[in-house]
């Protein structure tokens, strides 16, 4: 079997990651593309997985239509060498458009139900997988299971935290530490919401590092009050900063996911209400607030409960939800290599 992965953000590597190896060793042959936007590269190149690059992303409107054409081609081209059975990407139009002229099946793994895009890859789609807490009905086509997509790569199988990171990060054994991660709200599902303000972000920052080492990640640059605050670092070590973090603070639903998962408290800064935050909410793992002026009281809350509790809590959750990756993996297995149409009903049920 010969599959094509496409990669549209950092966090698409390591939802595919794991399955690619698992099919890989079944003797698949696989094969990544990308578009340079931040870091998915630099993963692609620290995983090993073979790839190719379309070149950069483009931001600005006029850029995204004129990027659609010229990445459909290139797919289109690419697919044409590679031969592949399969496409598999997290709901791209590029592989979506190409698969029919390929005469391969496309399957689409999303989670945010973005209708803009949905409409212009659904007609090319054999199935859509969604988390079941995915609010939003995407048609006949939808096959829902009961877990995230950040369970896929932090899953215990798949992830065992690495405790040199600590003396990477330069901090002791007992030494409390906060991750920031500001986005850069361009994305399409992010029209209309909004975070911290460049106010509120200096403050946060200036307030938190009194209390402990702080870490800035973020999509765009900073203001220069932040930069001395910025983490650089390779983008293979992210999850392990997150696990031994004290506290996440997240403009972000994917990092607020992680931390979560991982058991590291963390306050979830946006107008976007995201499904997957909203339940850890209940799980006490994430806190969600729109508002600047309750970030401080929720971190003070979060800081005084203690650490262990934040485990728990998070180990608690995962086995309320399947192992992710291993459910990506029986669905292919049993609908594209021993082609079993019965999945196509949504009743069917991952062992996982």
């Amino acid at each position: 079997m010969r599959i094509i992965f496409d990669i549209g953000h950092p966090a698409h590597v390591h939802l595919f990651k794991h399955l690619a190896r698992l099919l890989m060793k079944d003797g698949a042959e696989v094969l990544f593309t990308a578009r340079d936007k931040e870091f998915e590269l630099d993963l692609l190149k620290a995983e090993g997985f073979p790839y190719i690059c379309f070149g950069k992303h483009y931001r600005s409107l006029p850029g995204k239509i004129w990027g659609l054409l010229r990445y459909d081609i290139q797919m289109l081209l690419t697919g044409l060498r590679f031969k592949p059975d399969l496409l598999v990407s997290h709901g791209t139009l590029y592989a979506a458009h190409a698969a029919p002229f390929l005469g391969a099946k496309y399957l689409s793994i999303e989670d945010t139900g973005n209708m803009e895009q949905v409409v212009l890859y659904r007609p090319f789609t054999d199935i859509i997988l969604t988390p079941e807490v995915l609010p939003k009905d995407l048609g006949p086509k939808q096959v829902r299971y009961n877990g995230y997509h950040e369970i896929a790569y932090l899953h215990p199988e798949f992830f065992t935290p690495d405790p040199s990171i600590r003396q990477w990060l330069g901090v002791a054994e007992d030494e409390e530490y906060a991750i920031i991660r500001f986005i850069s709200w361009d994305a399409s599902h992010d029209v209309g919401h909004k975070g911290l303000s460049r106010e509120d972000k200096v403050e946060l920052v200036k307030k938190l590092s009194k209390r402990m080492k702080v870490f800035i990640t973020s999509e765009r640059g900073v203001s220069e009050e932040l930069k001395p605050f910025c983490l650089q670092m390779p983008p293979d070590k992210f999850h392990h900063v997150l696990n031994y973090a004290s506290l996440v603070i997240s403009e972000g639903t994917t990092t607020a996911t992680e931390a979560g998962i991982l058991g590291t408290p963390c306050v979830y800064i946006s107008t976007f209400v995201d499904p997957n935050c909203q339940e850890m909410e209940g799980f006490g793992l994430v806190f969600n607030t729109s508002e600047s002026g309750k970030v401080f009281n929720m971190v003070d809350e979060v800081l005084n409960t203690d650490r262990q509790v934040y485990r728990d809590r998070a180990k608690a959750f995962l086995e309320t939800k399947v192992n992710v990756t291993r459910y990506y993996y029986d669905f292919i297995v049993n609908r594209y290599q021993k082609n079993n149409a019965s999945i196509q009903d949504p009743s069917w049920k991952s062992s996982y």
